[in-house]
């Protein structure tokens, strides 16, 4: 009975994390096994009085409404004094707002020498903030994160490179720097040597890019998107898929050039050929996101055509 009463009370996961300047992190493993990625999650947060543990409940969107409007009815009411009409009002100047780092945008992955670089990459960023701009400042910031923190470990060092160059996306996109997308392609991207964060770090900047109207460089980056996912083996198909509809995500809803459509178009229509019928709908809903709705239409019809006669 003992034992079986010890083993109950385990917990379904135990580990301890630490608090950085970014805040916690969920650990990888309980994030699969509790979160999927493209779906909101939204928890109660609770502090007791000892203030001793933090306490997160997750909740329902039915959960969240009702939670959250009980604490609106909780908050008081702000009463102000009614102001003596000889009294003057004391003015009170705001301090001007700009653009500030977005740190939980950077550091997607966790790597050791994160709480090192952040000081670095933060006086980087108001150097891009200053006007006139110093380039050769500011990236001379950047370039010194990057070599200084570098180890002997591959993953470590492409979890390095990959929160780099979220943070340049980012200064391209508030400082309005396209043209880092050349240094971000020529100096990150090939030292990436992490087959998911290679492929991740490239459709970056095919979202940047797009986002600016650089066809040419989108052009290229997606071919080399293109390139990483043949690299896969046929027996992997459900990473070829993913890829897919993560390449698929990012260029969707955006300007595209006739040459762009032609390489996404091409390569999706080798994939929906010789492949199982689950795969091949997958390819039939991608062209439909893309609006190539003839060529979808014609691979259904495909697809129909080839299913044996019992299962239309």
């Amino acid at each position: 009975m003992e034992e079986n009463q010890n083993s109950d009370d385990q917990p379904f996961f135990e580990e301890i994390v630490k608090k950085t300047k970014t805040g916690i992190t969920f650990p990888k493993d309980l994030r699969e096994s509790l979160f999927d990625e493209d779906t909101d999650i939204f928890f109660r947060m609770i502090v007791p009085k000892e203030k001793d543990k933090i306490i997160l409940e997750l909740l329902s969107d039915e959960q969240v409404k009702k939670i959250s409007e009980k604490l609106k009815a909780k908050k008081p009411k702000v009463v102000h004094a009614p102001q003596d009409p000889g009294s003057k009002k004391i003015a009170t100047t705001k301090k001007a707002i700009g653009p500030s780092p977005a740190w939980g945008e950077y550091f997607v992955y966790d790597f050791e020498a994160k709480d090192k670089i952040i000081p670095i990459l933060e006086s980087a960023f108001y150097k891009f903030a200053e006007t006139p701009l110093n380039l050769e400042d500011a990236m001379g910031r950047v370039k010194y994160a990057l070599v200084s923190f570098l180890t002997s470990t591959k993953t470590e060092n492409a979890k390095l490179y990959f929160a780099v160059e979220k943070f340049l996306i980012d200064i391209i996109d508030k400082f309005d720097q396209p043209n880092l997308l050349d240094w971000i392609f020529e100096k990150i991207i090939p030292n990436v040597e992490s087959k998911f964060l290679y492929e991740l770090a490239l459709l970056e900047i095919v979202e940047a890019s797009l986002k600016f109207k650089r066809w040419e460089k989108a052009e290229i980056y997606i071919f080399y998107v293109l390139k990483n996912i043949d690299s896969y083996a046929k027996s992997e198909m459900y990473n070829i898929m993913n890829s897919f509809k993560q390449l698929v995500k990012k260029v969707k809803y955006v300007e595209r050039s006739d040459k762009i459509d032609i390489l996404l178009k091409e390569k999706l229509l080798e994939y929906g050929k010789g492949v199982d019928t689950d795969y091949q709908i997958q390819i039939v809903e991608f062209l439909e996101d893309l609006q190539y709705i003839e060529l979808a239409y014609n691979l259904a019809k495909e697809i129909q055509l080839s299913l044996p006669p019992e299962s239309m």
